[in-house]
């Protein structure tokens, strides 16, 4: 699911699937939510709302049965850690 970078209130992201009617919203602690049985006119309206923040609050986020989860992010590897690993192995002989 692409999730679209929003800022608002305590939303960092959100992001729907048309063909399973799920909306997924990550908030600010680092968890996600998803939302079954959304439908596109809700999506439509949350991802061109000017207040995404109060709209979630006051559409979505009791109306609609919900799972929880944790928002899984990416680390990327940096070449120079590698670099001073093995620069510290050395220093440790």
């Amino acid at each position: 699911m692409e999730m679209k970078r929003i800022n608002v209130g305590k939303l960092r992201a959100i992001g729907y699937e048309p063909r399973e009617r799920t909306l997924r919203v990550e908030l600010d602690d680092g968890s996600v939510i998803d939302y079954s049985g959304v439908g596109n006119e809700v999506w439509r309206r949350l991802s061109t709302s000017g207040a995404a923040w109060s709209y979630y609050r006051d559409n979505i986020e009791e109306e609609f049965s919900s799972r929880r989860g944790v928002a899984r992010t990416e680390k990327k590897s940096n070449p120079l850690d590698e670099l001073f690993k093995a620069a510290g192995d050395d220093a440790e002989s």
